[in-house]
């Protein structure tokens, strides 16, 4: 059956191609069109529902190569965990998971083009009931559209990583409603977003760091565009003098006349909005050699810079602040409860922590899926109506990954948790530094 691509996908494929470079844009427009010709799948959405003992499939769609594979790898390998505990089942019905690489080996990171084909992938595995990811913003920003419109959906997509407040609430221009042509949602997240995450690292930057002259930087993408803008909000608000925000290219072999320019203003501070596979590495090698190391100009980042041992063994990295916008691994395990035991379990399996703290946060979306799942009668339709009807899904605190209930709002898609971890790299490790309370003006 063919998906009638509502006008306002065209909309939003001219919106993310004022914001991205212009080679893969034209390949998503075209991907996305061509939507309209694809979709085969009956998803499941007819008749009485699927019967009992029927195998459903969770897609579990991030980037699989580049500076993310580390972390992605994790996700995967500790939701296998979380499934093989819980016996392979939710409720009546047996999980399968299916992993979709939406980045490329000659990007590094994920693709545009890359998130519009899985979209597609997505709607036509007729056995696939939802999705968790995506990892990036921008890439969720792509397929969500598409599954919103699959006509025996919606088709689900919950994130453990997107922060951009816009999937979700008002924030760019036709933000969020763009992102559902139906009316219907189809989207959430179990991790808070940047709004809240760039608004905290201004205030710790000003409270206890004492910068008053503070440089921004973000790499021209949706997340980074998004938390810089938070980041440059707040600090304002805070008294710190911001000494512009500019877009670093990531094609660019280096970076010593951004650099120098900037070293031109006199900072005390040098914020990085986006992510670490767009070059961040030479970033911080050339922010170390031309402002000095990062006690004499303090840089610090959002939790796009997480997650990376290549920029955890870095000596420019070393001292570098680092927010994440849930809580880490380290202060789940010294609490113990459900997340504690299940990091002890994962070490046990593969012979080490998590490369990422938004592992356990994966495992997390996957519990709210398999609820919705349970509660469902194994269609499309009806796992997505689970997390976006009635009183919605929660999980309480005795059973979460948080220690904590967490519950999504049936409204939004939102999580009802707001956490803020500051981070700091130290002896090539990203040690938890100290929670951060928020207070939003």
């Amino acid at each position: 059956m063919a998906i009638a691509v509502d006008p306002k996908i065209t909309h939003i494929a001219g919106r993310i191609m004022m914001t991205r470079r212009g080679s893969a844009l034209t390949a998503l427009l075209a991907a996305v069109l061509a939507l309209s010709a694809c979709a085969k799948g009956d998803g499941g959405g007819g008749g009485g529902g699927v019967p009992e003992g029927e195998t459903l499939i969770v897609g579990i769609d991030l980037p699989m190569q580049g500076a993310s594979k580390d972390a992605s790898e994790a996700t995967v390998n500790a939701m296998r965990l979380y499934l093989e505990q819980q016996g392979g089942k939710a409720g009546k019905y047996k999980i399968e998971l299916k992993v979709y690489d939406d980045s490329t080996a000659a990007k590094g990171a994920w693709d545009d083009a890359t998130c519009a084909k899985n979209a597609q992938d997505h709607v036509a595995n007729a056995k696939e009931v939802a999705v968790m990811g995506t990892y990036n913003s921008g890439c969720a920003k792509i397929e969500v559209p598409v599954l919103n419109q699959d006509p025996n959906g919606p088709l689900l997509m919950i994130s453990h990583a997107n922060t951009n407040p816009g999937l979700t609430k008002s924030w760019d221009p036709g933000e969020p409603d763009k992102f559902y042509p139906t009316g219907k949602r189809n989207y959430a997240r179990v991790i808070t977003t940047d709004d809240y995450q760039g608004t905290a690292a201004a205030q710790f930057t000003a409270k206890d760091l004492k910068v008053k002259r503070c440089a921004v930087l973000n790499d021209n993408q949706t997340y980074g565009q998004g938390v810089a803008k938070a980041f440059v909000d707040e600090a304002k608000r805070q008294g710190i003098e911001i000494l512009g925000n500019d877009a670093w290219d990531s094609k660019q072999p280096n970076y010593t006349a951004l650099f120098t320019n900037i070293k031109g203003k006199n900072p005390d501070c040098v914020y990085v909005g986006g992510i670490f596979d767009n070059n961040g590495g030479q970033l911080v090698k050339d922010k170390v050699k031309i402002l000095g190391d990062n006690d004499t100009v303090k840089l610090i980042g959002p939790d796009g810079f997480t997650g990376y041992p290549d920029l955890d063994k870095l000596a420019e990295a070393q001292g570098m602040y680092m927010t994440f916008a849930g809580l880490a691994s380290e202060q789940l395990r010294a609490a113990g409860g459900t997340g504690g035991a299940f990091l002890d379990a994962y070490k046990a399996k593969y012979g080490a922590d998590p490369a990422t703290n938004y592992a356990l946060y994966g495992v997390l979306a996957l519990q709210v899926i398999m609820q919705a799942i349970e509660k469902s009668d194994g269609t499309r339709k009806s796992v997505n109506d689970q997390i976006f009807g009635g009183e919605g899904i929660s999980v309480s605190g005795s059973t979460s990954m948080l220690g904590k209930d967490v519950k999504i709002d049936p409204k939004t898609g939102d999580v009802n948790v707001r956490d803020i971890s500051v981070l700091i790299m130290k002896d090539n490790t990203e040690a938890f530094h100290k929670a951060w309370p928020l207070s939003v003006s």
